[in-house]
């Protein structure tokens, strides 16, 4: 169940949702970890700590926060809204720039990243999904996905734009070496201290704000379009990622490289891209179209077919069809033993579709019940109809025992 946070945000219990699945399926798919790549984690974790022996000056402080700008910007102008999303153009020279910059926050190579993000939007809160904490658990969501073993390996075949560089395939095979060079040069310039808190702090910091979109993002805020996924808008979260909490803008309008629709929606790494725009570093970004912006254009089929799923799970199937049985009476026995599958669904679904019975929506209903589950959208009578569909669907298989086709097809 949904309830209201102190900030006035939306809290979902991340087990929530239609799809989720049975917990004999989720230990039948879940993934191997592989600990030894936890080690380094760990460790940087634990060198934050080592700030009690170098202390913390008001220079280290400065150099972790102008690390942690620089390196957030790496992750969401770089990693995300260029290399996953291609939502500008810039030169060669600069995007080797932006690849570097986001690898410097040592969250894997830019080609690994750029693939399973592409992964994550294809499956979005499904089982296939990289990071589901609707599905899976909030910890492996926010971190622990990317240390098994399924995922330690770079899909090229999801990422043809850019294996087609070498010097990106180059540098996705040395991960951490950007972030090496950039530890290097600040224990070289600023000491320990420098080292501790200046790189060390902010690694971390910008780890799990990033890791926080993956996790807190499809859990926390509020929706302002209907997507097939929980993602979430948070204002909060936008501020310490520059931008990226506007989560469920970006799910619904992955095109963009603004996140923040509204010139209240504060998105600083669209401001500083704008500003490298302006010098010539890079080009055409790209910003939604009005009729996105105000959700006047037609959903896809894989956001209304979820939708009418979840609306039609509101309504109880068994109870329909102990309505049918009891209205077809005698009829009810030939159907179930003495017709063909196809002939006794046609009758069902006409009968269906031209009777009213106790337990079986009428469309006002069914309007009613969608209107109170999901935000405003021009879909609403698509998604109610396809829900009514699915219930004829969900009555009819249970009714025979055995699937049919589609009730589309009546």
């Amino acid at each position: 169940m949904a309830t209201s946070s102190p900030f006035g945000c939306e809290i979902v219990s991340p087990m929530r949702g239609l799809f989720r699945l049975p917990t004999a399926r989720l230990r039948a798919v879940a993934d191997s970890y592989c600990l030894a790549e936890t080690i380094p984690f760990v460790l940087a974790h634990l060198a934050c700590l080592a700030a009690v022996w170098t202390g913390v000056s008001a220079a280290d402080l400065a150099i972790a926060a102008g690390l942690y700008a620089l390196r957030m910007f790496g992750v969401t102008a770089g990693y995300h809204r260029y290399f996953s999303h291609r939502t500008f153009k810039t030169g060669r020279v600069f995007q080797f720039v932006l690849a570097f910059i986001a690898q410097s926050s040592a969250q894997r190579g830019i080609l690994w990243w750029a693939a399973n993000h592409r992964h994550h939007h294809r499956f979005s809160d499904t089982e296939e999904d990289v990071h589901s904490p609707v599905l899976r658990s909030f910890w492996h969501a926010h971190v622990g996905w990317i240390f098994t073993e399924r995922y330690a390996k770079t899909e090229l075949s999801a990422v043809p734009d850019l294996a087609k560089f070498p010097e990106l395939v180059w540098l996705d095979r040395h991960p951490y070496l950007p972030a090496a060079v950039l530890g290097g040069a600040v224990l070289a310039a600023a000491g320990w201290s420098g080292l501790v808190v200046g790189f060390f702090w902010s690694t971390v910091a910008v780890w799990h704000a990033t890791f926080a979109i993956n996790s807190l993002a499809h859990v926390i805020g509020r929706r302002r379009y209907l997507t097939a996924d929980q993602s979430r808008n948070n204002w909060w979260l936008a501020l310490i990622t520059f931008g990226e909490g506007w989560h469920n803008n970006h799910h619904h309008y992955q095109g963009a490289a603004c996140q923040g629709f509204r010139w209240y929606e504060i998105d600083i790494s669209y401001y500083l891209l704008k500003g490298l725009a302006a010098i010539g570093l890079v080009s055409d970004l790209r910003v939604p179209p009005a009729e996105v912006v105000r959700a006047e254009q037609r959903l896809g089929r894989a956001v209304i077919e979820k939708a009418a799923g979840q609306l039609a799970a509101r309504f109880e199937a068994e109870r329909i069809v102990a309505d049918v049985r009891a209205a077809l009476a005698e009829r009810w026995a030939i159907l179930t033993g003495g017709c063909s599958v196809e002939a006794a669904r046609l009758e069902l679904a006409h009968f269906l579709q031209g009777v009213h019975l106790p337990a079986m929506p009428t469309v006002a209903e069914l309007k009613a019940q969608a209107a109170a589950m999901f935000v405003d959208t021009p879909a609403i009578n698509d998604i109610v109809e396809r829900a009514r569909l699915r219930l004829i669907e969900s009555v009819c298989e249970m009714a025979l025992g055995r699937p049919v086709a589609a009730a589309a097809g009546t």
